[in-house]
């Protein structure tokens, strides 16, 4: 890749549009897929509804959804002199394989969190009692290290027979964004969630999902439009706008991905038929797969633990000389040495302007905030047309972010040359 039209270069001004107050979607439609669809393929936009998705996807596409769970995030505690600061837990401390074993752990957790109000606490301990039920919860929080605006807690708790998921489960609160300015309602905790969310770890929802309904999902299959599923764990950098003013100045945060080897069987069986992402998450662990298995082609005696995507590692040329079927199969190859049937690893992967999509034909995707990283993966797909699919949404009644309205994306063919 030429060094000057390196991602690195690329001005964040150059992706920003205006986003009015009214066009934020505070609260989900009464049914998920009563949503918007917008349908942008080969430079054309068309105009639907969720529930008529299957009109716009061909026969023998597979679709590829995120099953990563929220967490209820939030705790609110108090300090020894009785103030009360937020405390939002994002992921686990160095030391834990992955998400999902770190929020089975027992008594006693070490995890990097954000806290609101953080002035106030001057020394000593956090505390937090709540009971739900016949459960009493005491937590206690200590502060380890600060790092990079956030802090690195050691919370424990009694009693330590309880998981760190079954306590957030009972003290903590669901962690809606910032943007939609409210608490969470009964009613968030349902809707907040995919239908399939199952492995706990994320602290904000894959949204692009919010829109399926079960009644959906049947559709899609009884036109052979086939699903499956993979887990990106929605970390710290979700909550991370770009204050850089050139995206090489931006660190991406890691997340945890985990992909299962009967996935990668599936993904090996369909190709080269359609695959469509079902979200931002989807689609940066789909791809994280291809840059996974070309590493492991130029490393093979890699060992588990130590597999992972760098930010810029699909701008190297030396990275891109695989095949995607050959990054698939050296991934089954490595995951059989190793006795592994789920691929645990994390990424730190950012899609740009200049990105060569190794798997993903198209997108399911929400609209997402002016100047983000996401609006860069869009751009990446669609090239400049983004300012055309996001300039019809606002003048048509399209509701925007989390609980808003959607697209499906198909991406732009760019020259091989």
């Amino acid at each position: 890749m030429d060094a000057t039209n390196h991602p690195r270069n690329i001005n964040i001004s150059d992706y920003q549009y205006t986003l009015p107050d009214e066009k934020i979607a505070r609260f989900p439609l009464p049914k998920r897929d009563d949503s918007k669809l917008l349908v942008y393929q080969q430079g054309q936009i068309q105009e639907s509804y969720y529930h008529q998705l299957p009109n716009f996807i061909p026969a023998n596409t597979l679709l590829i959804f995120n099953d990563t769970r929220v967490v209820p995030a939030r705790l609110y505690m108090q300090t020894t002199g009785g103030q009360t600061v937020e405390v939002f837990c994002l992921e686990p401390g160095a030391g834990y394989a992955d998400v999902s074993s770190a929020m089975l752990t027992t008594g006693k957790v070490q995890w990097l969190c954000l806290i609101g109000g953080a002035k106030k606490w001057k020394e000593g301990i956090l505390s937090l009692s709540f009971q739900q039920g016949n459960t009493y919860i005491n937590l206690q929080a200590t502060l380890l290290e600060r790092k990079d605006g956030a802090f690195l807690l050691e919370l424990s708790w009694m009693p330590e027979t309880v998981s760190f998921a079954e306590m957030l489960s009972i003290a903590g609160e669901l962690p809606l964004p910032p943007y939609l300015n409210r608490s969470a309602d009964p009613e968030d905790y349902e809707r907040y969630q995919t239908i399939f969310a199952q492995h706990q770890g994320s602290v904000a929802a894959p949204t692009a999902g919010l829109h399926f309904t079960n009644e959906l999902l049947q559709n899609l299959k009884n036109k052979f439009i086939n699903n499956a599923f993979i887990t990106l764990h929605v970390g710290a950098g979700t909550f991370m706008p770009v204050k850089a003013a050139k995206i090489g100045d931006h660190e991406m945060h890691r997340e945890y991905i985990e992909v299962s080897i009967d996935f990668l069987h599936t993904l090996r069986n369909h190709l080269p038929n359609p695959v469509i992402t079902v979200g931002t998450t989807s689609m940066r662990t789909l791809e994280s797969i291809y840059w996974l298995g070309s590493k492991l082609i130029q490393h093979p005696d890699l060992l588990p633990g130590a597999l992972q995507v760098n930010q810029w590692d699909p701008y190297l040329p030396e990275n891109q000389t695989a095949t995607p079927m050959e990054a698939i199969e050296a991934l089954l190859v490595w995951m059989q040495q190793h006795q592994l049937q789920q691929l645990m690893a994390t990424t730190q992967l950012i899609i740009a302007p200049g990105y060569r999509f190794q798997f993903t034909d198209a997108l399911i995707t929400n609209f997402h905030q002016p100047g983000s990283t996401l609006l860069l993966l869009v751009s990446a797909l669609v090239g400049d047309d983004w300012r055309k699919i996001y300039d019809y949404a606002l003048n048509h009644s399209f509701r925007f972010l989390s609980y808003g309205d959607g697209s499906l994306l198909w991406r732009k063919k760019v020259s091989s040359s």
